[in-house]
């Protein structure tokens, strides 16, 4: 054997060259292929395998490895096995390699070659294949090897020998031979190979065994290397590539270039297409039959369809896997998924309109006959199926069934991807009556959902197109008539969700002169259970008692009908609208609504029905945890309604309790969530909630600035001006100590709701109350008929309405009756720290006058309270009732950070800047000394230090030059 000569020690390997695109993912198989290079440049032989399915970069890598080599200054030389002409053709990959050689690099000596040359030049001589047979692998492995160490002097070699699992046992044999012979050569062999079973394989894995040859398998491209490929997609389409392409470079790259929703890119569908065709008929048909499923397939029904012997098609099965085209599902058994997932989608394409009506058509057949009554997810592959079939009525109506199963399983969002696609299946002028159907349970399951963005953009101009004349149906929907009305009263409730309530109500009235006299239960139930939820956004004093009424008409028709789903829902808009006045009904009929869904398997309902008793919880027996959880599997459920309502009760308790922070975190991502999602009404109910929480801590330009952003929507929800008043407004009023601004916006919220009632709580049955009765407008009769009302009971309200009753007792001349009341109402009111301690302050006077409780020790615990939250006005109202009934008053020389920098320049005081901002206001002297309870000659005292520091003539220049500075 020649002996090969030492080269020189080679420059670094320099990168590729020709222009060709940079190798994404592929640092490390690019090191090994340097590493190799190396060596052979330096006198060390090696070997690389490469092995993996179609497309995986084999050839990509083998092209850069050729690139390398040349620019190094290296000889090379390159022979492909045939994958057209049959496998037995002797040594063709040495072959090319040879021709290649010949023309690449130097012919070496023939002297040096010696017997082997005739060897060699039988092995490349193309027309005498008969005498090439006959050569020995044993003879034609050691010529070939003599060739490449005398054609690798002193520059290195490199050999590339492509697609060795199409090669015949001879080069196979030689191969191996060069393998076990390669080390002290200046030769590197780069070998690649399918990763299917076979002589091929075998000798990688003999070749990894024995340290011959380092095998490489190239991983799946990553995201990461996806976006590189499409710079300036958005994550998502990135994600699509990677999911279709199953991360194989090739046909990663043929679709990041291809348009998102075309046809496969041809490239690839030839590809896929090539390695079906090579199965046969019978192995097309299969995969045909397999990829009309999907991605995914199941094998019973592809045997059943398919109509030959198990074993023949186990058989087809186990060739498309060996070809790459198919893997065993990991997740189930019985399953197949196509590898690359688009591989599926190529084959569809590939099949004519014929195959594919005839093979989908068999596959429904089949699937109808393995699986009776098509339970689970197969009604949605039977959908499928008939759509490829042609048959779009029949592919809808199976759509909206498993939309219905969907919705049973918590999976709005299945279920609402289900319908849209039943509907954008139907012609409506073709099909009027399913295609309204589909339309109906779409809008009930976007109501559900709070999904306002799956509808279709023309499914209002259908609802409002007029009938055709004399009565006709529409182009677009049936005529007049009790489905229509259904329609009209979907759309009604979804426009109330938006916050619309006057198109709510159009949309309501348009429904109930459709459905007419005489209509059956199933329709009516739909009519009125919309009624339920729309009458309380009509402009009317009898709204939520015509509401109540709807609602117990819906809930009698659907129990007659055998609606469980409308009965429930009516159950609960009847226990949101009785809450106020008998929380027991309320809770009753939430809880048959409750065991209608655990009857029938209705996990939305369920879960409202559980939100519903939760939120009842909270507000009567202060229980938060049940919300938290109703809260969560709402959101697990996506019911974004729910999601809202009960995010907003813990909202609205939140800041009660005195967690604003938390408070505040939940508001903002509630409101941003509802904008962003279309859902007025909701986002009204967060704007309010808003307001609540500057009122409660007394800052007035953040109410400012928070009932101006709910200014636009404060119709958008039932109630929602007269709780403006009475929850924020009033609140901050009286922790300005303005009492009589307070009085003036709890009756103004009681106006509006006499206009307009609402349910839920605007403060009439507690804080409201207990200014009245402490104003002497309200009495003993006042005081039992507000706490007869169930929202007497809240757990908010209980501290008033027990603070109120303790102050008749006193004067009634019961005082140790109205210390035990007050005490009760205290205990009452401990989680909640703001109503505590202003019911505290406002108590104290009458306390202190009738002689009963603890009023010294109330306002002390009260200036505490409110001296540390920052809430100047209230806490001094502390200090000067508590001077007035003798009692030491702690000195308070804090608070100077709340002087505006401006005025604390001039050196004005706490109490001063008190009194300044009532001046900017332009109260009087008595009016300031009323509110700040000192005397009008102190307040004398105070404006003319102002005016003395400031520099001011007189109070009307000082105030018209200071309100927006004390405002701040």
């Amino acid at each position: 054997m020649t002996q090969p000569h030492a080269c020189t020690t080679p420059a670094p390997v320099p990168p590729p060259v020709g222009g060709r695109e940079e190798l994404e993912g592929r640092g490390s198989e690019s090191a090994h292929l340097a590493g190799l290079l190396g060596s052979a440049r330096a006198g060390r032989g090696g070997a690389l395998f490469v092995t993996g399915g179609p497309g995986c970069g084999k050839t990509r890598l083998a092209a850069e490895a050729l690139d390398s080599a040349t620019a190094a200054g290296m000889v090379t030389a390159r022979g492909r096995a045939a994958t057209v002409t049959p496998s037995d053709v002797p040594y063709r990959p040495l072959t090319e390699a040879l021709l290649t050689l010949g023309r690449t690099g130097p012919a070496p000596d023939p002297a040096e070659l010696g017997r082997y040359g005739p060897v060699l030049a039988r092995l490349a001589d193309g027309t005498a294949r008969t005498g090439v047979a006959a050569v020995s692998p044993l003879v034609a492995a050691e010529a070939v090897l003599r060739l490449l160490a005398a054609a690798g002097r002193g520059r290195g070699l490199l050999l590339v020998l492509d697609d060795l699992d199409a090669a015949d046992t001879g080069t196979l044999a030689v191969v191996e031979y060069l393998l076990d012979h390669l080390g002290p050569l200046p030769v590197a062999l780069l070998l690649t190979a399918g990763k299917g079973p076979g002589p091929a394989a075998a000798l990688a894995a003999r070749a990894r065994r024995n340290g011959t040859a380092t095998t490489v398998e190239p991983a799946p491209l990553g995201l990461e290397d996806i976006r590189r490929l499409m710079p300036g997609a958005d994550a998502a389409d990135a994600l699509r590539v990677l999911h279709d392409s199953a991360g194989i470079p090739f046909f990663a790259t043929e679709l990041a270039r291809a348009p998102h929703g075309g046809a496969v890119p041809a490239a690839a569908a030839e590809c896929v297409r090539g390695r079906a065709a090579r199965l046969g008929t019978p192995g097309g048909e299969v995969l045909g039959l397999a990829a009309l499923f999907g991605e995914r397939f199941p094998l019973a029904v592809v045997r059943q369809a398919a109509g030959r012997p198990d074993r023949e098609i186990d058989a087809l099965l186990a060739a498309a896997v060996d070809a790459s085209l198919l893997v065993p599902d990991p997740a189930e058994p019985e399953w197949y998924a196509f590898h690359p997932p688009m591989a599926a989608r190529a084959l569809r394409e590939g099949l004519t309109p014929g195959e594919r009506t005839g093979l989908a058509r068999r596959a429904a057949r089949a699937l109808a006959a393995l699986h009776a009554g098509l339970p689970g997810a197969w009604r949605a592959h039977a959908a499928a199926l008939h759509e490829r079939a042609g048959d779009p009525v029949e592919a809808s109506h199976h759509y909206a069934e498993a939309a219905e199963r969907a919705m049973a399983d918590n999976r709005p969002g299945r279920a609402l991807e289900l319908l849209r696609h039943a509907h954008d299946l139907l012609d409506p002028a073709a099909s009027p009556r399913p295609h309204a159907h589909v339309l109906s349970r779409l809008l009930d399951t976007a109501l559900h959902a709070g999904r306002l963005d799956v509808l279709p953009a023309c499914a209002a101009e259908q609802l409002a197109a007029p009938a055709g004349p004399a009565g006709a149906p529409s182009a677009s929907l049936p005529a007049p008539g009790p489905l229509r009305a259904t329609l009209h009263a979907g759309l009604a409730e979804l426009h109330a969700l938006a916050g619309r309530p006057s198109e709510a109500v159009r949309e309501l009235d348009v429904a109930r002169w459709q459905l007419g006299d005489g209509a059956d239960d199933d329709h009516t139930a739909v009519v009125e259970l919309a009624g339920a939820h729309v009458e309380p956004g009509r402009v009317a004093p009898e709204r939520l008692r015509t509401a109540a009424g709807s609602a117990r008409l819906a809930a009698d028709a659907a129990r007659r009908g055998g609606l469980p789903e409308a009965a429930g829902r009516a159950l609960l808009a009847l226990g949101r609208l009785t809450a106020d006045r008998d929380e027991q009904a309320a809770r009753d009929a939430f809880a048959q609504a409750r065991g209608l869904a655990a009857a029938h398997g209705l996990g939305p309902l369920r879960i409202a029905a559980d939100s519903c008793l939760a939120r009842l919880d909270l507000r009567y027996e202060g229980l938060t945890a049940p919300v938290e959880r109703a809260r969560q599997e709402a959101a697990s459920a996506e019911l974004l309604p729910v999601v809202h309502e009960t995010g907003y009760a813990l909202a609205l308790d939140q800041v009660r309790r005195g967690s604003f922070t938390a408070a505040g975190e939940l508001i903002r991502e509630g409101a941003a969530e509802a904008s962003r999602q279309g859902l007025g009404r909701a986002e009204a109910m967060w704007r309010l909630a808003e307001a609540v929480l500057a009122a409660h801590q007394g800052r007035r330009t953040e109410l400012c600035e928070a009932l101006a952003r709910l200014a636009p929507l404060v119709d958008a929800a039932p109630g929602v001006r007269a709780r403006e008043y009475g929850l924020a407004r009033a609140f901050c009023s009286l922790l300005e100590e303005d009492h009589e601004a307070a009085e003036r916006e709890f009756a103004q919220a009681v106006a509006y709701d006499a206009e307009n009632p609402a349910v839920g709580d605007l403060g009439r049955h507690g804080p409201a109350l207990l200014l009245g009765v402490l104003a002497g407008r309200m009495g003993r009769p006042h005081h039992v008929e507000v706490v007869a009302a169930g929202a007497a009971r809240a757990g908010w309200n209980r501290p008033f309405t027990g603070l109120a009753h303790a102050v008749l007792l006193g004067r009634e001349g019961r005082p140790g009756e109205a210390t035990a009341a007050a005490r009760a109402a205290l205990a009452a009111a401990a989680p909640y720290p703001v109503a505590r301690h202003l019911g505290l302050r406002l108590v104290a006077r009458a306390a202190y006058e009738d002689g009963w409780g603890a009023p010294v020790d109330w306002l002390r615990e009260a200036e505490e309270h409110f001296h540390g939250a920052g809430l100047a006005a209230v806490a001094g109202a502390c200090r000067s009732l508590l001077r007035g009934m003798g009692a030491p008053v702690r000195q308070r020389r804090s608070g100077t950070e709340q002087v505006p920098a401006g005025l604390r320049r001039h050196g004005i005081t706490v109490r001063e800047f008190e009194v300044a901002r009532l001046l900017a206001e332009r109260f009087g002297n008595r009016d300031i000394a009323g509110r700040l309870h000192i005397s009008p000659r102190t307040v004398e005292k105070h404006v003319a230090s102002l005016l003395q520091k400031t520099g001011h003539p007189n109070r009307q220049a000082f105030a018209s030059a200071a309100r927006e500075l004390v405002a701040g």
